[in-house]
């Protein structure tokens, strides 16, 4: 396999992503805390709210604390003249090459953690799907936007 592409995203990306899980977790134990309510009050077996529990605590566990540091040591992109690779994926890792002459527009977006932040997101469209490189420096991901639109410019011209 060809080496790796080389650029990371920025290591902010961490913060955002442990909020963001944390956020998800916090609406698991609404919806958990809800559910044994209704079991105490049926008297249902108690084993189902300590299943709710435990699996509360291996979301919290999983989308807090290990998924996104595995996913951020993933990410990882490379912008070339003829071409943009995109590496992600924690168990099954997925490299995408994405030919210059196919991008028709690149955007930038930003959400309200990633302002916070002081992050955007690039977005690649080809006429196909769009592909997304997550949580940069604003001003990182102002720069390659404008770099990918210049060269993409280009590779039409050439053809």
């Amino acid at each position: 396999m060809n080496l790796e592409p080389k650029k990371r995203i920025s290591a902010e990306a961490l913060k955002v992503w442990k909020i963001s899980g944390a956020i998800s977790v916090i609406v698991t134990w609404s919806v958990a805390a809800t559910a044994i309510s209704i079991i105490h009050i049926f008297n249902w077996p108690i084993w189902i709210a300590i299943a709710l529990i435990i699996i509360g605590l291996l979301e919290l566990l999983l989308l807090v604390f290990v998924l996104p540091s595995l996913k951020w040591k993933r990410w990882r992109y490379e912008v070339r003249e003829e071409e943009i690779e995109l590496q992600r994926g924690i168990l099954i890792q997925t490299r995408t090459l994405i030919p210059m002459i196919r991008v028709q527009h690149v955007d930038t977006v930003q959400g309200p953690l990633l302002r916070k932040y002081h992050l955007a997101s690039v977005i690649i469209n080809t006429a196909a799907t769009a592909h997304e490189i997550p949580a940069l420096e604003e001003s990182e991901a102002e720069e390659l936007r404008t770099f990918i639109s210049n060269l993409a410019r280009v590779a039409d011209e050439d053809v």
